[in-house]
């Protein structure tokens, strides 16, 4: 919905900063752009993309009329209408009918003690002059990013890492610490950047300053435990219909990422039958040499075709994406080596001219263990002794990619088993550590694993994609899968709750009782590029690619791990099941080129 910056520095050059991170952030919020001093050493700003509200009277930084509380803030407050009514029971009266002018009020009348009651997509700055206080948080989710630098008592907050760069004195430097998580994992540890200085702020963190940028209170929340109702189809299906309903909601056009798989379809489908209303839905569709494989136009057609004129195909071609290149990784707050962020960002761009908010499934496999990983370690937890007997035998035979993944993966430790599942290669020993540091201490190992999932790989991986890959083109993305009440509810789930519904099996049987079966018994393949199929038959791709990683090898190369170095000196010597790794470093390689 918008960019976001808070300053604290009473510096000659702290409105200048404010106004730079302001245009650092400008495809945010392409609707509206303001920033005001809000006491000495305090600024803050908004970029807006006006999604409930389309008046000027919502726009941000947005201030209560006694002009003694402000608040800027990025997302969606899903239940604003709730929260209303019971401002309005207490004698609050509205100007607007925005959920930005609830979200002050809610936040003036209760202050932190509120905030668990926030059910929504949001990170937030609130500033409360009369008690000379400034409140940020992030919700549990994750959803939207935050980023921060801290030095003494100033301090520099913005959506984006880029906003929170145009604020400082002086240029950060690279953390070379991040290629090893980078390697391994596509990202950065969740609570760092790859700019020195400069940190992500976690996910259900809070904090209160005073107005010189002292730290008052430190705090953090999770999602609300919910009341214990056992696993049944009705009650998922009755939830997510809710979601789904709450997400599509605003008044800008909605459009949906319809990728031809489980997750889309049934978002699309909830929403047609709820509403009998189609909206625009967007499938990319690659060459025909590729189609046989990459079938996900062929199940979209389906879905879509009593709807004709709604329907979107977003051809993908080598030489596209050489096109938009250089813009594409311009466009990249932060590396990350997925290619659903270019697919998602080649989307974007074309929808941009029919919608202002994209829906995806994003979400669904983290709840509902729907990842080859999942069944994997499910499989692990059930056969370890066995598995663990056998591996020493059976590891060097030859045996096809996953198997051989699987078997070099397994250690005693479920928590490391795991994260080598979730992880492009297994982590050595001598490195895990830094890794479980984020693993949860739950005593289920499986709904630990669940869980792990959702606070490491889903926020900074596939919630950054989708939010980096829509708002360069100032578009909202949504996931209702991340909806509050949903997960509450599924993270309730017992043990025995969560292994029966491995597999995404609520959503594959919502699918199949409405006579959608092919798309519920579909193979997953993942939302991303054919890299297997460029990488083992297109000498041209190979002769893009590689240049780029061994110029990052020279240049960065003492900073990688062991085996980084060894794949990015040689990158044409690579194995072809190592494509994903190599997509991975040409990513990191063109990020560092443009933005180092």
């Amino acid at each position: 919905m918008c960019g976001i910056s808070l300053l604290i520095d009473n510096s000659p050059q702290a409105e200048y900063k404010i106004h730079q991170m302001m245009a650092a952030n400008r495809h945010r919020g392409p609707d509206h752009t303001e920033c005001s001093q809000v006491s000495e050493k305090v600024w803050i700003a908004g970029n807006r993309l006006k999604i409930l509200d389309l008046s000027d009277a919502s726009n941000q930084p947005f201030w209560d009329e006694s002009k003694r509380y402000v608040l800027v803030w990025n997302g969606a407050l899903y239940n604003y209408q709730d929260l209303r009514n019971k401002l309005l029971d207490i004698g609050y009266t509205f100007k607007t009918n925005s959920d930005s002018e609830v979200f002050l009020l809610w936040l003036k009348e209760h202050g932190v003690s509120g905030i668990k009651s926030l059910k929504g997509m949001f990170s937030f700055v609130f500033v409360n002059l009369d008690l000379e206080e400034i409140i940020i948080a992030r919700d549990p989710s994750g959803e939207k990013p935050l980023y921060y630098h801290q030095k003494d008592d100033q301090w520099v907050f913005s959506s984006e890492a880029r906003g929170v760069k145009a604020g400082l004195d002086q240029r950060p430097n690279i953390d070379g610490a991040q290629f090893l998580p980078y390697f391994y994992s596509r990202h950065t540890f969740p609570d760092r950047s790859f700019y020195q200085g400069i940190q992500q702020f976690l996910p259900g963190r809070g904090l209160k300053l005073d107005l010189q940028g002292k730290c008052l209170v430190e705090f953090t929340w999770e999602h609300e435990v919910a009341k214990k109702e056992a696993f049944s189809q009705q009650l998922f299906e009755s939830k997510l219909k809710d979601a789904v309903l709450k997400n599509f909601h605003s008044e800008r056009n909605v459009g949906v990422i319809l990728s031809g798989g489980a997750d889309s379809s049934l978002l699309y489908q909830l929403w047609l039958e709820e509403t009998g209303q189609p909206m625009p839905t967007f499938t990319a569709t690659f060459e025909k040499a590729f189609q046989k494989k990459y079938r996900d136009p062929i199940y979209a057609r389906k879905l879509t075709s009593n709807y004709e004129g709604f329907h979107h195909e977003v051809h993908i071609s080598l030489d596209k994406i050489k096109a938009n290149w250089d813009e594409y990784i311009e466009s990249l707050d932060q590396p990350v080596g997925d290619s659903a962020s270019l697919l998602t960002w080649i989307i974007g761009k074309e929808a941009k001219s029919d919608v202002q908010v994209l829906i995806s499934g994003a979400g669904a496999d983290e709840l509902l263990g729907g990842y080859q990983r999942h069944s994997a370690f499910k499989f692990y937890l059930n056969n370890k002794t066995l598995l663990l007997k056998l591996k020493p035998y059976i590891q060097w035979l030859p045996l096809p990619r996953r198997v051989r993944k699987f078997l070099a993966s397994i250690k005693a430790d479920p928590k490391h088993t795991f994260l080598n599942f979730a992880s492009l290669r297994p982590v050595p020993e001598e490195t895990a550590q830094q890794f479980l540091n984020w693993y949860p201490s739950v005593t289920d190992v499986y709904s630990a694993a669940l869980d792990f999932d959702r606070k490491y790989y889903l926020v900074n991986d596939i919630l950054k994609v989708h939010d980096n890959a829509c708002m360069a083109h100032g578009i909202e993305g949504r996931t209702p899968y991340m909806d509050f009440d949903l997960i509450a509810w599924i993270k309730s789930f017992s043990e025995a709750e969560h292994l029966k519904i491995c597999g995404k099996q609520p959503i594959k049987s919502a699918l199949i009782y409405r006579g959608m079966d092919k798309i519920a018994k579909r193979k997953k393949l993942g939302f991303g590029l054919p890299l297997e199929e460029w990488f083992a038959r297109d000498k041209a791709f190979q002769n893009w690619i590689n240049p780029e990683i061994k110029a990052m090898y020279y240049k960065w190369g003492r900073h990688f791990p062991m085996e980084m170095q060894a794949l990015c000196k040689a990158p044409e010597k690579a194995s072809k099941d190592q494509f994903l790794l190599i997509w991975n470093m040409f990513i990191l390689a063109s990020w560092l080129r443009i933005h180092a």
